[in-house]
């Protein structure tokens, strides 16, 4: 009974802190381009010279 009094607000308070990074993420735009790293995995710049 000692462990479960332990831990539910650890649990809770790890909780609270993973939804306020979600929420931090999405305010900061993190997820606005969702298809433009998925497409610049595929494509290769090779045709572009070289930066010296």
């Amino acid at each position: 009974m000692d462990a479960i009094l332990f831990l539910i607000p650890i649990a809770v308070g790890m909780g609270a802190i993973g939804l306020l990074a979600f929420l931090w993420t999405t305010s900061h735009g993190q997820y606005d381009d969702l298809e433009g790293a998925a497409n610049r995995i595929l494509f290769d710049n090779d045709w572009q010279d070289p930066q010296p």
